[in-house]
């Protein structure tokens, strides 16, 4: 294990409407534990809004969870000092979804990536124009490319860029946010490539977060499925094919196939974040839903080894 959260929680406080006098509590991350090993490639599925995004910027405590807490390895991310904390930040590095958002469009390259050794006091101007060659070379830049600025640049060489920049610190675990989907599908498979090659150069650790269920299961170690702030089923990749919760078949069922085929699935649209429903936050859309469900919320428990599942029928 090389990084654990436990119990984590995070709340916002919002309007329902702008002139509404009275703000609502939205639970974007509802009590996740989370363990990732070392050196696996860990993905995290679900729809829009599910707070899977929320929880990868937790875990870079990029945003502080209301309760729970984050350890790497042996120590407790969630109790350190600003300084020591900034110590840490070496060791997880990003991926963002929008390469053109997280770039300063200011900055050359080579000042973007020169950037986090600076910060982190690390070698002198002549080992930071040599990291950077050997970082730019690794990723499949051309040298020259330092001396331009991230809107002169293609989709796919800003996001090579990001992924440079995040490699360069040399961490342990990058977490990648929706890493490909603002790009064409041909320089998508080449960024996943580029990806997959630096984890078994390295032995690096990912958290992949994707909507790209047919991709994390080809590339992931272990796939967990995450509902309405909840992580509801972890399993390994051979398992997920043939996942158990409804929820997990229903995403399964809405994967586009050139089969014309009869849905059976579960109707309706995802309840309220504002609002919660009681027991499994799953049921109002469950065929199965039993007069349990909507009293107790399932725990997570283990139904065959590497196997968990949050849901009543089990």
């Amino acid at each position: 294990m090389i990084l654990k959260a436990k119990a984590l929680l995070k709340r916002y406080k919002v309007r329902p409407h702008p002139f509404s006098l009275k703000s609502l509590t939205l639970t974007a991350v509802n009590v996740v534990d989370l363990e990732i090993k070392k050196g696996e490639l860990l993905g995290l599925v679900g729809e829009s809004g599910c707070g899977k995004s929320t929880l990868g910027k937790l875990l870079l405590l990029l945003e502080r969870p209301d309760a729970g807490e984050i350890w790497w390895q042996d120590t407790c991310l969630t109790t350190l000092s600003p300084g020591k904390l900034k110590s840490w930040r070496r060791f997880i590095q990003p991926i963002f979804q929008d390469p053109f958002a997280s770039l300063n469009p200011k900055h050359s390259i080579g000042q973007i990536l020169k950037e986090p050794l600076i910060v982190h006091h690390l070698g002198g101007e002549k080992e930071r124009e040599k990291r950077v060659a050997q970082i730019l070379q690794e990723v499949g830049l051309p040298p020259k490319i330092k001396h331009v600025y991230p809107h002169e640049l293609s989709g796919g060489q800003r996001q090579r860029v990001a992924i440079a920049r995040a490699l360069i610190l040399e961490p342990q675990l990058i977490i990648a946010d929706e890493p490909t989907s603002s790009l064409d599908v041909s320089v998508q498979a080449q960024i996943i490539n580029l990806l997959l090659k630096i984890q078994t150069q390295r032995q690096i650790t990912y958290l992949f977060i994707s909507h790209n269920l047919s991709l994390l299961a080809e590339i992931a170690d272990r796939i967990a499925v995450m509902y309405l702030g909840k992580i509801i089923e972890i399993m390994e990749r051979k398992d997920f094919l043939s996942a158990h919760h409804p929820y997990t078949t229903l995403l399964w069922s809405s994967v586009p196939t050139l089969e014309q085929k009869k849905l059976d699935i579960p109707v309706g649209e995802p309840p309220n974040p504002l609002h919660l429903p009681t027991g499994c936050c799953f049921h109002p859309r469950c065929k199965y839903v039993k007069e349990i469900c909507k009293k107790e919320e399932p725990p997570l428990k283990e139904i065959k080894t590497g196997h968990w599942i949050a849901c009543h029928l089990f």
